[in-house]
């Protein structure tokens, strides 16, 4: 595990440090604040990972270039667990008892994140979220936040599912990854979608190790749904997406997607290019949306990210991740402390400013002011890296304070729309 372990100092608080130094003094006080997490580097989620962990290395040379939090350099600490949840608890472990970290950051996703909840309500730790879901819903450990723009199934699918039901539709399919995210949405979307007075007539959950979904895609045809809800990962979503382009679902489909992580990774979107087109789905960001910092962040990390041969656009995770720093450093700055405790009541009773906007955390630490996008694809050419950074490539149906453009439909219209 030491071989992957990672120490990250910005460069430009190394130069600060040095000059201290040479001018007889210390730049900073004490000793460092250590601050861990691990950070998918490998496997299904590095895609996402890669891009989240630059994003928290950058704010990290930021916040030390600054002078450091209350007058200590920030020593960031991960390793890549390999987008394998059986490996989080044994490096959570090791970032208490052996690196002796202050403050810990989740991992990316729910499958990292839901087996350390234990771990760190037992040893009353803060725990900065990054990108789960409902991972507390059990655990319910008061010093929780996620830094996700969603909150319950029924809001994550709300958007989805107005636009489908705004064309009649009554039947619904759903198709679902057998792991801790998408059994979780799928367990709270089907009272919802039940409540909708629409009939499910697919229901259906597949192994994370499923390759080919051809059979399941030709099922799902054969039920006639005219909704098609997917919670998947990245790997599954591209294979799902291949098989509806290849096999197709047939003419009574008015919406596609929902809930398939994955197809905001910029590798994955440039590969599928062209069969995107018509798909419906989730988003955290998309270019044009009024968030004052994040083209100024997003220009910075553009040019890093191209260095170091990562997700180059980064629009998914990469805000949300420096926001979580931003958090963390009006928090111990307003406090005057790194006492878990005195962070998370700041945390819980004040609203943060971050690149993303203000977040506000409900009693569960989940985003009380949910800001969670509905999109669809239009217009998409093949191995085009570019094109995404149009907002009329990824038209935002809701919330309705961020629409850019109105649903097509049906899905097949949608494939074909420009």
């Amino acid at each position: 595990m030491d071989s992957i372990r990672r120490k990250l100092l910005g460069t430009a608080s190394a130069v600060a440090l040095t000059g201290g130094l040479a001018a007889g003094g210390n730049a900073f006080a004490s000793e460092p604040i250590k601050i861990g997490m691990s950070m998918p580097q490998t496997g299904g989620l590095g895609g996402g990972g890669k891009a989240a962990l630059l994003a928290i290395r950058m704010w990290v040379e930021d916040v030390n270039a600054k002078g450091g939090l209350l007058g200590r350099k920030v020593e960031f600490i991960y390793y890549d667990d390999q987008s394998n949840p059986a490996n989080t608890p044994g490096i959570y472990t090791k970032l208490l008892d052996v690196d002796k970290v202050d403050l810990l950051i989740a991992p990316y996703a729910t499958g990292p994140t839901a087996p350390i909840m234990p771990l760190v309500k037992q040893r009353q730790k803060l725990l900065m979220g990054n990108f789960s879901f409902q991972v507390n819903a059990k655990t319910k450990h008061d010093m929780w936040f996620n830094n996700a723009p969603w909150n319950t199934a029924e809001g994550w699918a709300k958007g989805f599912m107005e636009a489908g039901r705004s064309t009649g539709a009554k039947t619904v399919a759903i198709l679902a990854e057998d792991g801790e995210f998408a059994q979780n949405l799928a367990d709270g979307a089907r009272p919802y979608f039940k409540s909708l007075g629409l009939n499910i007539v697919y229901d259906q959950n597949y192994p994370p190790t499923t390759k080919d979904f051809s059979s399941l895609i030709r099922a799902i045809r054969a039920s006639n749904a005219e909704i098609v809800f997917v919670a998947s990962y990245p790997g599954a979503s591209a294979a799902i997406v291949n098989s509806i382009s290849e096999i197709g679902l047939g003419s009574q489909v008015k919406i596609v997607g929902g809930a398939m992580v994955g197809l905001q990774f910029t590798p994955i979107a440039v590969n599928l290019g062209s069969k995107l087109n018509g798909i419906t789905n989730f988003h955290s960001y998309v270019p044009g949306m009024p968030l004052p910092g994040v083209d100024a962040f997003l220009k910075r990390y553009t040019v890093r990210a191209k260095a170091e041969n990562t997700d180059e656009l980064g629009f998914y995770l990469s805000p949300f991740n420096y926001a979580i720093g931003e958090m963390l450093e009006q928090a111990i700055n307003a406090t005057k402390s790194i006492d878990d405790r005195k962070l998370a009541d700041y945390l819980r009773k004040n609203e943060m400013k971050t690149i993303v906007g203000p977040i506000r955390f409900d009693e569960n630490g989940e985003r009380a002011n949910v800001r969670l996008l509905t999109a669809q694809f239009r217009g998409l050419k093949d191995k085009d890296q570019e094109q995404f950074r149009s907002p009329a490539r990824q038209v935002i149906l809701s919330p309705a304070a961020d629409k850019t453009g109105d649903f097509v439909s049906p899905y097949l219209k949608a494939a074909e729309a420009k």
